[in-house]
């Protein structure tokens, strides 16, 4: 495989940072206000987001396994440990509700000069350092219940890889009609019913 799809050096994870880090700020994942109203079911802009970037990244694996530039063995998929998930998840969970972050969107906000982006990127680092400390100790733990053989979505369901996609575009689409549809149901706001109706052909 030629450049760029074949390079994996360090100026490859720096231009997919900047450039991951640009969509986040610019989707407004800078404010920790953002990110915790997603948690309380009033703001679907995560959801949107992140499915979204999963889609398109989905579907151009798929393409570029279907046109023969990259091979399913290129991807490297690693083995799903039931304990480390449910730990994993329960603690960037509680981060997330806590400090209103997860460890990329802190250093967005840090980067965009949030005093406390730059306090949870700093608790992000103390954090991993004690984690690599303990990993010897956790490592029994961690690996104890390894999930299915099943690598991806396809092979976990017995379903070709187009079939899983276009499962994952009518979920989008549902829960987009669905949030649509609850935040025309919303009442205005005072402001917004203090300024009445707006004028026709403004």
């Amino acid at each position: 495989m030629t450049f760029p799809l074949g390079y994996t050096g360090v100026v490859s994870g720096l231009v997919s940072g900047l450039i991951f880090g640009y969509a986040l700020e610019n989707a407004g994942f800078a404010s920790a206000c953002k990110l915790t109203a997603q948690l309380r079911f009033q703001d679907w802009a995560v959801f949107k987001v992140m499915f979204t970037a999963i889609l398109v990244s989905a579907t151009g694996l798929y393409l570029l396994q279907a046109l023969g530039l990259m091979s399913a063995s290129d991807i490297y998929i690693p083995t799903v440990f039931l304990w480390a998930t449910l730990l994993g998840g329960v603690g960037v969970g509680a981060g997330m509700s806590i400090g209103g972050y997860c460890p990329g969107t802190s250093v967005v906000a840090f980067c965009s000069g949030r005093l406390d982006g730059l306090m949870f990127f700093l608790g992000l680092v103390l954090g991993t350092v004690v984690f690599a400390g303990a990993y010897d100790w956790l490592k029994p733990m961690l690996e104890a219940l390894p999930g299915p053989q099943a690598q991806t979505l396809p092979q976990l369901l017995h379903l070709p890889t187009w079939a899983v996609l276009a499962i994952l575009f009518l979920v989008a689409i549902a829960v987009g009609r669905m949030t649509r549809r609850a935040s025309d149901a919303m009442p205005a706001s005072p402001a917004t019913a203090a300024r009445g109706p707006m004028p026709q052909g403004s």
